[in-house]
């Protein structure tokens, strides 16, 4: 029988994200009804736990509660009776198509790949099997696969990266679940290709955003503007991914599951250094309670399993809760969340007055931008950033304002 947690993304699709707040609220009404020795498919016993969340809980919590607890309602009714349950759109999930995005998951993490990936791919998946009206998965050919690329372009008028996207995951599930070959696809209408120019911050422009953030979110800004990180790969960071003595930080499974290293900014060094000391009390609290240990890779987990409590492998930007871990359905301590620094960076330029369309990934392009400007070559620009192809970074010397070199027109001496 699967888990809730798995129920819910195959039921509902839900995000990640999403499942860990609802396995939270489970969790929680389970324990309660098993001290009180009342049945949690009663629902008396229901709407007395909610009665009892209310004046010490927001609203928003409270709907988000009652969302959860009747989704363990219907995974109850499933386990129970073995059958399938009814989507929220009250329809039927077919049995060949579930069994279908089942096993493209299993292949999926067999390959270790990302939570992302898996859901990127189990996403269009699913519209591709809607879009086709389910013929049944032996019927489904290549005909199929041209018509839905065809249709994302000339119909939902997509752009090339999403029609890309698309193609890619649909690959996948053709050659590792269907076992199918994909020949030519010449006669698909392809979205045009642009090239657009990333947002760039000039140096005052990233100094005033920071200005307006407090924190941990100061903390992070600084660091992935003067390291070239990814919003992710900050978050990702642990204690011993820090190297002081040498003024660099080791980036772990980045982009294309690849390892890196890149610069930690000097002036940060001070503030990092007292950061950890709070997170070091976090840490200690942790252990002291017995807590379980940090989300490991799959491979480190098995092979040292004492790791995940060991203080180099905390995390350097921990949550202020624990939360449930979206594949094993453990309680343990996670990162903080991305939207976390992304909605306060939106709110910083917005007081920073800045027009652009700035984002925190913005802080990457820039920190790329002004190293060329400041002299730097590109093969060390690309393995700071851990771009695979040189083109990729090539795209930043069309916005600097000066060349690598700091060549100056001789019309200046006029």
């Amino acid at each position: 029988m699967i888990s809730f947690n798995e129920y819910l993304r195959r039921r509902y699709r839900c995000p990640w994200d999403y499942i860990s707040f609802f396995a939270r609220w489970a969790d929680l009404f389970r324990s309660q009804l098993d001290r009180a020795g009342a049945r949690t498919d009663d629902p008396d016993a229901l709407n007395a736990f909610l009665a009892g969340q209310r004046g010490e809980t927001a609203e928003w919590q409270m709907r988000q509660a009652h969302r959860a607890l009747c989704y363990f309602a219907g995974y109850q009714e499933y386990a129970a009776l073995g059958t399938r349950v009814a989507s929220r759109s009250s329809e039927t999930v077919p049995a060949a198509r579930d069994e279908a995005l089942h096993r493209l998951s299993n292949v999926i993490r067999l390959r270790h790949l990302a939570h992302r990936t898996e859901d990127a791919y189990c996403s269009w998946t699913r519209r591709f099997l809607a879009f086709t009206g389910n013929p049944g998965l032996g019927k489904i050919g290549e005909a199929h696969l041209k018509a839905f690329l065809t249709h994302l372009a000339v119909e939902r008028k997509v752009s090339a990266a999403t029609q890309r996207q698309a193609f890619n995951s649909l690959l996948f599930f053709y050659r590792n679940v269907l076992s199918l070959p994909v020949g030519d696809l010449a006669s698909v209408v392809r979205a045009k290709i642009g090239r657009p120019l990333p947002v760039v911050l000039s140096v005052g422009e990233v100094r005033a955003i920071i200005g307006k953030l407090l924190g941990i979110d100061r903390l992070m800004a600084v660091i992935i503007y003067g390291a070239g990180l990814r919003l992710g790969e900050c978050l990702a960071l642990r204690v011993k991914d820090i190297d002081f003595d040498r003024c660099c930080l080791i980036v772990r499974a980045g982009k294309g599951n690849k390892d890196r290293e890149t610069v930690l900014p000097e002036r940060v060094v001070a503030d990092l250094k007292r950061h950890l000391v709070n997170v070091r009390q976090v840490f200690e609290r942790d252990r002291a309670r017995r807590a379980n240990g940090v989300w490991l890779p799959r491979a480190l987990a098995q092979k040292y399993p004492g790791a995940s409590t060991e203080w180099g492998w905390f995390w350097v930007f921990p949550s202020d809760r624990p939360s449930v871990d979206p594949e094993s359905g453990t309680v343990r301590r996670y990162h903080v969340l991305p939207g976390t620094l992304q909605r306060s960076f939106k709110l910083a330029v917005a007081r920073a007055g800045i027009a652009k369309n700035a984002t925190v990934h913005t802080l990457r392009h820039s920190f790329a931008t002004h190293l060329i400007e400041r002299g730097y070559d590109i093969r060390t620009i690309q393995e700071l950033l851990g771009h695979s192809d040189v083109s990729t970074t090539m795209i930043y010397t069309h916005v600097a304002t000066k060349n690598k070199l700091g060549v100056q027109s001789p019309a200046n001496a006029l």
